[in-house]
């Protein structure tokens, strides 16, 4: 029975019968999040329980569906002095320090998941108790946004779980369930109900009124390995070198996080936060982590929320048909029905279909959390036929056959009218436009390009393209769609290649041109990576396939015409393919590959190139990425893309540009517009008309012009 209340802005607090203290987070909105009204409300709140001499303990919850979902990001970002985050940090990190140190046992209930400075929230606690929940999330993801924890998670964690398990969760920015969060130590227990969580913390509390920290414990060790051994030495280089491996040195977030870890760790605790704070800090008010935080975080938020796009609430979708069973047609047959969908997945080829239905089964056996009951029941909302008829009456087809203008075409005009009144034709064509395929359609208002990516299972991007008229209410039935397979739209107007494609094939194809050049194919692939491109330029054409570059290469000229200069990678492209080297699938392609694995890149590669050149690492870097932004310039002024926060979403989420840049556009604006346009020039000359400088670059360099707000 609640004896006592106090209410502020950010905090309920109710002291019980029983002399525990509830303090119940409840910002106004749909979140908690951390900032000063959060940090002042809970200082008060705690002040006020321990100005009560029967409270014998505090246990803390949220009235929200999250316990709490960490730092106000908006502040964040725009946040560029050093000295005032540090300062802003501290404050947290001192408030943070008085709850653990209050003399009060003090049990954190997470009664939902618990993010970034949210389980920070709860490392400081002294008990966790969580919702046995597969929605509930717990972790430190800072290190995604280009920052680390600032409010005690370099310290606490590592004092609690252990240096290596700590290193694991902090420098991969991991995010973890419940059950697995119970299992690595990040929580102390489980509870199957929101009431159950708060009633053990409760119990907890009253159970253990002398808890402490064990770090505050005199004598205290670390979990396993103690700092300052040559075990400890190991775990670290290990952790860097890993990471030093898997990132090139792109990302200072991670680094920095696992400088604080071992700094941390051979200070006093409160120095060790001092430490972390200052990190945090410098990191914070980077210049990588403001056009990561902008892209990563407010623009994928947009697209999520389909903000500034039409909407509606019935996407009028229940019957799927999917044209073509390859991988892709199959992949998506399989995401389809897992939404729920009943799926026709139609072939001509009934060893396509089986091939497919193959991967559909192989797909659904790797979804462990469901019973042999609900898998057979996925596996029955997908009908592979060969007959024309089962399509007949569907809500939405997405035709998904060879890339073929003629091919789609005959496709389209066969099966089109059989859709149902309101049905949407959408193609997931990759290049060709989308209004030359609706040609071959009755309805031009419905018909709309799906374009996904491969393996759709696993790729979140969709890119929308509009058709000359393609309608506001098919786009918004499409958004419906995507929000309902858990894909992340960007919405593009029509042309050849879109946005994606283009911007794809210009980094490829300059990948072929430096080798065809003479570069070193290794250095090649070395530059890529350490600009931050999440897969090196040969080794994602062999994934695509070299032939289908090829066709793709061939298939462009209809469109754009060939150019006044043939580059030097196409026509090594023609003599890989030629010579049967046509990628991964096919065991042999810019590397070679052993039971289906990627070994070396060809040692063959030198008898197609011409004598070997020599160009700097950063020469190379600065081809691959300008040739990539150049391209999404040109989409810009063209109109494909409508809204710039498209532009960076796509070729992070969708081809792998360099997520630590922020984009292309958001790399041109750090670089600078006008050294761009110099760099450019100079390319042009050096390397060929591809580099032609867009007209928007040259106006936008003039007027001073960014694509973005400078913050």
């Amino acid at each position: 029975m609640t004896q006592r209340t106090h209410k502020n802005a950010a905090v309920l607090a109710e002291l019980d019968a029983d002399g525990v203290a509830t303090l119940t987070l409840a910002m106004e909105g749909r979140a908690n999040k951390i900032d000063d009204v959060f940090g002042n409300g809970l200082e008060a709140a705690v002040s006020w329980a321990l100005a009560h001499p029967e409270t014998k303990g505090m246990v803390i919850t949220s009235a929200h569906k999250d316990f709490c979902v960490g730092a106000d990001i908006e502040r964040l970002y725009r946040e560029r002095d050093p000295e005032a985050m540090m300062s802003r940090v501290k404050l947290l990190g001192a408030l943070f320090r008085t709850l653990e140190t209050c003399g009060k046992p003090v049990a954190a209930a997470l009664v939902g998941s618990a993010l970034g400075g949210g389980y920070e929230l709860a490392l400081a606690c002294h008990h966790r108790v969580a919702l046995a929940d597969a929605r509930v999330q717990i972790g430190l993801p800072e290190v995604s946004l280009g920052v680390m924890p600032g409010a005690g998670g370099t310290q606490r964690l590592p004092r609690m779980v252990g240096i290596q398990k700590a290193l694991e969760v902090i420098a991969q920015g991991k995010i973890v369930r419940a059950a697995e969060a119970k299992e690595i130590g990040l929580v102390d227990e489980l509870a199957e109900t929101k009431e159950e969580v708060v009633a053990r913390a409760r119990a907890w509390v009253l159970a253990n009124p002398a808890a402490r920290q064990p770090w505050d414990r005199p004598g205290f060790t670390y979990p396993g390995v103690q700092p300052q051994t040559e075990d400890a030495r190991s775990i670290l280089l290990a952790a860097a070198g890993m990471l030093r491996q898997k990132t090139a040195g792109v990302y200072p977030a991670p680094e920095i996080a696992i400088s604080a870890v071992h700094e941390g760790a051979h200070l006093t605790f409160e120095r060790a936060l001092e430490v972390e704070a200052r990190h945090f800090a410098h990191l914070a008010t980077s210049d990588q982590a403001k056009d990561m935080i902008r892209t990563i975080w407010f623009h994928r938020q947009a697209a999520e929320k389909h903000v500034g796009l039409p909407s509606t609430t019935d996407a009028r979708i229940m019957k799927v048909a999917v044209l073509g069973a390859g991988m892709m047609g199959a992949g998506l047959a399989f995401i389809c029905a897992k939404a729920g969908y009943h799926v026709v997945l139609k072939d001509i080829s009934m060893d396509a279909l089986e091939k497919g239905m193959n991967h559909v089964r192989e797909e659904a056996r790797r979804l462990r959390h469901l019973s042999e009951d609900e898998r057979a029941h996925l596996l029955a909302r997908i009908v592979p036929t060969m007959e024309s008829a089962h399509v007949a009456g569907a809500d939405l087809v997405i035709e998904a056959v060879f890339e073929k203008l003629s091919l789609k075409s005959a496709v389209t005009a066969e099966l089109e009218p059989t859709l149902a009144p309101y049905g949407i034709w959408a193609s997931n064509t990759s290049a060709i436009p989308i209004s030359d395929l609706a040609k071959a359609a009755k309805n031009h208002e419905q018909f709309i390009g799906l374009h996904f990516f491969s393996p759709v299972e696993k790729m979140e991007l969709l890119e929308i393209v509009l058709g000359e008229r393609t309608s506001d209410e098919t786009l918004a039935r499409c958004l419906a769609f995507a929000r309902s397979l858990k894909k992340l739209p960007i919405v593009v107007n029509d042309g050849y290649g879109f946005f994606t494609s283009r911007t794809f094939s210009a980094y490829i194809i300059e990948g072929a041109c430096l080798v065809a050049e003479g570069v070193d194919p290794v250095l090649v692939e070395w530059a890529a990576r350490s600009t931050g491109m999440v897969v090196p330029p040969l080794q994602v054409f062999d994934e695509v396939s070299l032939s289908l570059g090829r066709h793709a290469l061939e298939q462009s000229r209809e469109y754009v015409g060939e150019p006044k200069d043939r580059e030097p990678g196409v026509d090594l492209i023609v003599k890989m393919v030629d010579a049967g080297r046509l990628g991964r699938t096919h065991g042999a392609g810019f590397y070679e590959y052993e039971n289906g694995k990627r070994a070396r890149l060809w040692p063959g590669l030198k008898d197609f190139v011409g004598k070997r050149t020599e160009l700097s690492v950063e020469s190379i870097q600065e081809r691959l990425l300008l040739a990539q932004c150049a391209e999404t310039a040109r989409c810009v002024e063209s109109k494909v893309i409508r809204n710039p926060r498209d532009a960076e979403v796509g070729a992070i989420f969708g081809i792998g540009f360099a997520p630590n840049t922020g984009g292309p556009l958001s790399l041109m604006d750090r670089m600078g517009i006008k050294n761009v346009v110099a760099k450019l020039d100079a390319l042009t000359t050096s390397a060929g008309p591809r580099f032609t400088c867009p007209r928007l670059l040259r106006d936008m360099a003039e007027r001073g012009e960014t694509f973005f707000e400078k913050v």
